[in-house]
């Protein structure tokens, strides 16, 4: 049975930090690109960073270079994301996805986590 499965969303002060974590079974993670997306209330779901499957490689969206990092642990199926300095607009709902293209196309998405940032 596949799962994907988020935590550590919040509410926290802008300037704050939060590490959202994001837990993988039923699959073989190590074959999965793993990503982070957010979709705030009337806007479109936007992705927000990336990793290879194997960790190498990573892309971040504009807004948030600098600020998030996105890493993963293969001997633990899971895949972080830490944010830092934030800010009133990065309040969304946080979904992370798993995709592999080895053999054919596969993705699995979890019930997201919100992150609310406010004073």
């Amino acid at each position: 049975q596949v799962q994907v499965v988020e935590s550590g969303g919040g509410l926290v002060q802008p300037g704050g930090s939060l590490r959202l974590s994001c837990v993988a079974s039923g699959f073989t993670f190590s074959n999965y690109a793993m990503s982070w997306y957010r979709q705030a209330p009337g806007k479109e779901r936007e992705l927000v960073a990336a990793i290879s499957n194997s960790g190498n490689n990573t892309n971040y969206a504009d807004d948030v270079k600098g600020r998030f990092t996105i890493s993963r642990d293969n001997t633990k199926n899971t895949v972080w994301l830490q944010m830092n300095s934030l800010k009133p607009e990065d309040t969304a709902v946080y979904s992370c996805r798993a995709r592999t293209e080895v053999i054919r196309i596969l993705e699995y998405w979890g019930q997201g986590t919100q992150v609310t940032v406010s004073s």
